[in-house]
């Protein structure tokens, strides 16, 4: 017990180191908060006219709640990597300090991160005419698991950015995978809609299952307009898949992302 307190406290405070960061340069927020707004804006009022109107316009933003707080995953990439270069990892290493805490406290900062970006999203989504029309309680568990697989995709963009060995590449690494894995997912249309094998990775998406499940909770259409109920067992039980692939994410990356952090800090 005494190991995982000092594990919390001390990723508590690089966390808020962190978050002072942000705070000293707000301009770290500018691609967190600007990229989403203009995905909704876009397909809201670009796209909805041929893809159905307001009823699309209620199916797309919680996919692109999810698919935001995927991409946010390139904050945690690049923050470690700066780090890394910079020689920050070297002198935390110096320090009497949980190994742990690095990682998790850059996590933790970038899932307040994710935080404010929901807020501000919802604030566009309200503007373009989407609304929650599910009740308080599972409005609340629909933010709940986006924040949860939030938290599990930092963990993938901390193994990454402990990879690479400049910011240079991980601007790259950090986003070029996740552009292929969220637009082949129900984020801005229906899975079923995907031709041969990309349908079937579609549906068995992580992301796709956190948006359905994400709708179901905020009342909001599962499919567009005109596309029918997706059937099979990830449809059916969408919500257990979903925070079930989400803690199997954390199981997998928490211990690869502290075994690569060990590596690069001997």
């Amino acid at each position: 017990m005494t190991v995982l307190t000092s594990a919390a406290r001390d990723s508590s405070v690089v966390a808020w180191r962190n978050l002072v960061t942000i705070k000293r340069n707000p301009d770290l927020l500018f691609g967190a908060v600007v990229n989403p707004i203009i995905f909704v804006l876009l397909f809201a009022y670009v796209f909805a006219g041929s893809l159905g109107g307001d009823g699309y316009r209620h199916f797309l933003v919680a996919g692109v709640f999810v698919q935001t707080v995927a991409f946010n995953s390139a904050f945690t990439t690049l923050g470690l990597t700066n780090d890394l270069t910079k020689g920050m990892i070297d002198r935390f290493r110096s320090l009497p300090m949980s190994r742990l805490a690095v990682i998790l406290g850059r996590t933790a900062s970038d899932l307040v991160v994710s935080a404010v970006t929901l807020v501000i999203m919802t604030l566009a989504g309200l503007v373009v005419g989407w609304r929650i029309e599910g009740g308080p309680l599972d409005a609340v568990l629909g933010y709940l698991l986006l924040l949860l697989f939030a938290f599990a995709m930092s963990w993938v963009g901390g193994w990454i950015g402990l990879l690479c060995r400049s910011v240079e590449v991980a601007q790259s690494a950090g986003l070029i995978w996740l552009f292929p894995v969220s637009f082949i997912a129900s984020v801005f249309v229906s899975a079923q809609t995907l031709p041969g094998p990309l349908r079937a990775f579609g549906e068995w998406n992580p992301i796709s299952a956190v948006a359905d499940t994400t709708r179901r909770l905020f009342g909001n259409p599962i499919q567009p307009p005109g596309i029918p109920p997706a059937t099979g067992w990830v449809a059916e039980h969408a919500g257990l898949y979903a925070v079930g692939t989400s803690l199997l994410i954390i199981a997998i990356f928490l211990p690869l992302a502290l075994a690569r952090y060990r590596k690069v800090a001997s």
